[in-house]
């Protein structure tokens, strides 16, 4: 994959599914869940077919298959960062959606390469567990079942207090779990390297998490 490709794919991934940007703003709270309903929608299908297309073009064991998922989704992530770290607090929502949609495939494609069907229910059920959301697949999707079959929970707070708990909930969704690390991302021009090579550290974190879920 050249740059011009990793671009272009990094920029169709930061445009988030129709209604999903709405659910996120408004129930900020179950905004991991709500990705990963999202994700599974969308690249349930896409990962099957990446999956099949590496294997009838190529020789390769489900290991080597989900560590060129991990190779182009940690490339994906460090350039998504780059490209909304010019923004600093001005674009930290979009940059942490950004990278949890990045990593929500990833997972998919993962499983894809194991052999597990990516578009399985319990697909996004196993992403909320990677992510320590959850104790166990089955608990997770019960809460996933809970939302699809409820309305969106309105957050009750002003704006300011949405964009909180929507920061909150996507920063310990792509593995921030300090005000440092999160800090360092509000900062315009130096969260542009900031973001990069944390972007691509986490992401190759949790490739490692689901290459050893769905390895074994």
């Amino acid at each position: 994959m050249d740059a011009v490709d990793v671009l272009e794919d990094a920029a169709d991934l930061r445009r988030l599914p129709p209604g999903l940007w709405d659910r996120l703003r408004l129930d900020p709270v179950r905004a991991p869940e709500h990705i990963a309903l999202a994700a599974s929608r969308s690249f349930g299908p896409q990962a099957e077919r990446w999956a099949e297309s590496k294997r009838t073009r190529f020789e390769v064991t489900p290991a080597q298959l989900a560590a060129m998922a991990r190779t182009r989704h940690a490339t994906l992530a460090r350039f998504e960062g780059a490209a909304t770290g010019v923004g600093g607090i001005f674009t930290i929502i979009p940059d942490l959606a950004g990278l949890a949609w990045i990593q929500s495939r990833l997972v998919f494609y993962i499983a894809a390469a194991f052999g597990y069907d990516p578009r399985d229910p319990m697909r996004p059920a196993e992403l909320l567990v990677l992510h320590g959301f959850y104790p166990d697949p089955l608990a997770a999707r019960r809460a996933l079942d809970g939302i699809g079959t409820t309305l969106v929970e309105a957050y009750i707070g002003s704006t300011l207090q949405r964009d909180e708990a929507l920061v909150g909930r996507l920063a310990k969704m792509i593995g921030v779990r300090s005000a440092r690390h999160l800090a360092g991302r509000m900062i315009p021009g130096v969260a542009i390297v900031f973001n990069a090579v944390g972007n691509e550290r986490r992401t190759r974190a949790l490739a490692g998490r689901a290459m050893r879920f769905y390895g074994g």
